[in-house]
């Protein structure tokens, strides 16, 4: 009998190498998942429910609409939906998670071409446009007993007033996946491990920030502790298709997000901008691709 060798195209290798990252980053997000549900009540596995479904169904309506393969089991659009449910209040109206998830997935992913395409972060574009559609709603968190209860935990009236234990466990307001750094921190070890995310864009990213911080006399710990800092370093800022592949480019990615942030923080309106300074350098990771992208030896530039 002759051997036969059976080669996989190379759409279905990368689809069955994108399933078991998604995979991955879904068993990492179980822990934030888990103690979510302990901290703010059943009440949140609907917002995440309903940010997934819609997620998936509009992927596949839209890819259906436009007539490509339909590709909801590759789990990325089922992973932007639970990123953006855990950016959300507990206790936000069952329309926001709907509408956000439709516009992650519509607007900022499939009108450029689908997963790999995009050019910023779905679920974070999905952020974006609801804290502009809904200031009050996303801004607003419930009262929790034995936490910080206000519009964000960052605002100026509690710097460097926090049980910084009490916050790296979870008992403190905030988004839904948010506030338990302990479970997000605990996810994150496994994707560093499973080496499906580079510990150079989070390291920067919270390495710049804590620099920033401490040179202009802020609490380092609220920067780190408070709001979405953790979860934007580990699970969005190190999304592979919009951040630098070569190592310097990860590094200067990092701290021009953990600048951007810091900025916002200090000098802005908005006390979160986590969301926003991930976002920005989203559009300027080409640019960075660009100039840190290691030359061959021998390589010669084109002529124009």
């Amino acid at each position: 009998m002759s051997n036969l060798t059976v080669s996989l195209s190379p759409h279905v290798r990368a689809q069955s190498s994108t399933r078991r990252i998604m995979l991955d980053v879904l068993i990492a997000l179980i822990p934030a998942v888990v103690f979510a549900v302990y901290w703010f009540g059943f009440s949140v596995l609907v917002t995440i429910l309903l940010s997934m479904a819609a997620a998936i169904g509009s992927e596949a309506l839209m890819q259906k609409a436009l007539r490509r393969p339909i590709t909801v089991d590759d789990g990325s659009a089922a992973v932007t939906g639970l990123l953006l449910a855990l950016t959300l209040p507990a206790g936000v109206p069952w329309y926001v998670p709907i509408l956000g998830a439709v516009f992650a997935i519509v607007i900022a992913k499939q009108v450029f071409g689908g997963l790999g395409d995009n050019f910023v972060n779905p679920a974070l574009a999905g952020r974006a446009f609801l804290l502009a559609s809904f200031p009050v709603a996303m801004t607003t968190f419930p009262a929790v007993a034995d936490a910080v209860s206000s519009a964000t935990p960052l605002s100026s009236e509690f710097a460097g007033t926090v049980d910084y234990a009490q916050a790296f466990l979870g008992r403190i307001g905030g988004s839904i996946g948010e506030v338990s750094k302990l479970a997000l921190l605990a996810g994150a070890a496994y994707l560093l491990v499973r080496r499906v995310i580079d510990w150079r864009v989070p390291v920067s990213y919270l390495g710049i920030l804590a620099v920033l911080n401490l040179a202009f006399g802020e609490p380092v710990l609220d920067s780190v502790l408070l709001g979405g800092t953790v979860l934007g370093a580990f699970f969005m800022a190190t999304d592979y298709v919009t951040s630098p592949v070569p190592a310097w480019g990860k590094v200067l990615y990092g701290i021009g997000i953990g600048a951007i942030n810091f900025a916002i923080r200090q000098w802005g309106a908005y006390p979160e901008g986590v969301t926003y300074a991930i976002l920005l350098m989203n559009i300027a990771s080409p640019l960075l691709e660009r100039a840190t992208r290691p030359r061959k030896y021998g390589e010669v530039k084109r002529r124009a």
